[in-house]
């Protein structure tokens, strides 16, 4: 499930993408086939699709194949024998399809069919899809994605530098070569090329799976209907950890490629010298997160307008979901000292700037300039604001106390002169215990720097979104009457002296709300006692919030890992 969060102040988009399997009449579920080795053997995918649509008299037309499972809608007889002919040679191939499964729409076994559906859907470049399923259903998983993908085989490289050093060329080939990623465009695979054998050519033979004996210029001419131009190429090696076959028969060994059906990919080293196309480059790959957000609603948007696609989800009776939610804006107010003016008023422009490229909107701030920086005028400022109803409204910073729009402080930001422990304390202590409300604290040397202010105001940002009860990020969390429950503890060194126990517990949805709580605790006393006291005073909380009791209670730390 991808889930993307708009980092506001006014504005908080979490996006996740459902895909439901609608109720289906009839024929419930999905029929799973395996298809049998055909006699003689047929390698290339493509081809047996082929095969396989002759035959939609029998089988319909709605199917979806892998290369050996092949997923219907409908149930047929539990073994079909079928006849094709292999067009590259007319040699008569016979099929056999035999009755694995019926499957149930939110199976396990269903996800390999889901994405195969959904890789016809591809038809925009930039994003990469798959199919999961969790506790919640079935998701999408959606991201912007970038493959740079070079039109110059391996081959072509090679001729190149066969042109630049004719005498160490071998050597030089090698290793430029050697762990370089590769894509043959015959069957959309990447390859790691591992090495390089001079020996071998297209002429050589490779023995096939069914044991019989192939030239490499045959094998592509019969399976991918491709002739090999040069026939002295050399051949690339692949060698990947062991995996298994559709049949679950462990293969091992090299895999041999062609120079001339390999392409290259990423950047060449020129141009990552270059700095013009590499700046060029980078614009359209690294996106800001409003762009991401954008550009995966488009994906959705395209996929439900695209009749083709639309159709191509709905007769497998799946359909996707679209939610975006939304929190208010909330007002704040901004204290510094007469002498820090400046650098209050560089600090909200910047803001203003940073805002809106990461998804903010913000109100600007009502201002209160201080005569001196004595933790008494710092505390008595922020008392008489936060009890103040109806401040005044003046349009420049020129006067002790600026504006505010209707409705009390939410927010206070408090600018200071240095490091200073007392007044930081007394600010936070304040804030915290005897007015509540929101507080930032920011030390005047860390705006003071101008080619820092840009990324300290974005880290400023995010901060009061998080106090204001903005979330910067969340996934959907399928378990609704869920609570996560933190502890810690701190033991003081010295003998005799209290711990510390810290206690957290979420409270909403998403588990970016959360309850805290501090308890002192003497020596030797059980930790039963606080835990108690902390789970007493969370459940209350959360049915306050939530208006439902826990489902379960998990011990992570009994847990298996």
């Amino acid at each position: 499930m991808r889930s993307l969060g708009l980092v506001s102040g006014m504005w908080f988009g979490q996006w996740a993408q459902p895909l439901r399997p609608r109720e289906r009449t009839g024929n419930s579920g999905l029929t799973m086939w395996v298809l049998g080795r055909g006699s003689p053997t047929v390698e290339c995918k493509s081809m047996k699709f082929g095969m396989l649509k002759e035959h939609q008299a029998v089988t319909g037309n709605v199917t979806a194949f892998d290369g050996s499972i092949l997923y219907l809608p409908v149930k047929l007889q539990q073994v079909l024998e079928l006849k094709s002919h292999r067009k590259t040679d007319g040699a008569e191939i016979s099929i056999k399809i035999q009755l694995t499964k019926i499957l149930e729409p939110c199976s396990d076994l269903c996800i390999p069919f889901y994405n195969v559906v959904f890789r016809r859907l591809q038809i925009w470049p930039g994003y990469a899809a798959s199919i999961r399923r969790t506790d919640g259903g079935l998701f999408l998983l959606a991201d912007v994605s970038h493959k740079v993908i070079r039109n110059d085989s391996v081959l072509d490289v090679m001729h190149a530098m066969y042109q630049q050093n004719k005498e160490n060329f071998q050597d030089e080939c090698t290793k430029l070569l050697v762990g370089n990623i590769v894509i043959t465009r015959y069957n959309n695979r990447t390859y790691r090329i591992d090495d390089v054998d001079w020996n071998k050519t297209p002429k050589d033979s490779f023995t096939m799976s069914d044991g019989k004996e192939i030239t490499f210029l045959e094998y592509y001419s019969k399976n991918y209907g491709i002739t090999i131009k040069e026939e002295d190429q050399p051949l690339l090696i692949h060698r990947p950890s062991e995996r298994q076959n559709n049949q679950g028969m462990l293969l091992k060994g090299e895999i041999l490629l062609l120079p001339e059906l390999s392409f290259m990919t990423g950047i060449p080293e020129r141009m990552k010298k270059d700095f013009r196309a590499m700046k060029d480059l980078t614009q359209q790959i690294n996106l800001s997160p409003k762009q991401h957000h954008k550009a995966l609603k488009c994906l959705i948007q395209r996929i439900s307008k695209n009749e083709t696609a639309s159709n191509e989800l709905t007769r497998w009776g799946l359909y996707l979901q679209d939610d975006v939610h939304k929190v208010p804006m909330h007002f704040w107010a901004l204290f510094y000292p007469k002498r820090a003016m400046d650098q209050a008023q560089e600090l909200v422009n910047m803001l203003e700037k940073v805002a809106g490229p990461i998804g903010m909107r913000m109100s600007p701030p009502a201002w209160v300039e201080l005569k001196d920086d004595r933790i008494e005028t710092y505390v008595r400022t922020i008392q008489s604001m936060l009890r103040a109803e109806s401040p005044v409204r003046v349009p420049k910073p020129n006067l002790h106390i600026l504006y505010l729009l209707k409705g009390k402080i939410q927010m206070v930001v408090c600018i200071i002169m240095g490091t200073r422990d007392d007044l930081y304390g007394a600010i936070k202590k304040l804030c915290c215990v005897q007015a509540p409300v929101p507080s930032q604290v920011i030390n005047v040397r860390t705006i003071g720097q101008p080619t820092k202010l840009r990324s300290v105001a974005q880290k400023i940002l995010l901060q009061i979104n998080c106090k204001l009860g903005g979330e910067l990020w969340g996934v959907d969390i399928p378990l609704k009457q869920l609570m996560v429950v933190g502890m810690d503890v701190y033991h003081d060194p010295g003998k005799g002296m209290r711990s510390v126990v810290g206690f957290v517990a979420s409270i909403n949805l998403t588990l970016t709300k959360w309850y805290s709580r501090v308890v002192f605790q003497m020596p030797h006393q059980e930790i039963v006692d606080s835990l108690k006291l902390c789970l007493v005073g969370s459940l209350k909380k959360f049915y306050e919030v939530r208006r439902m009791s826990i489902l379960k209670f998990w011990d992570f730390e009994a847990l298996p890992t």
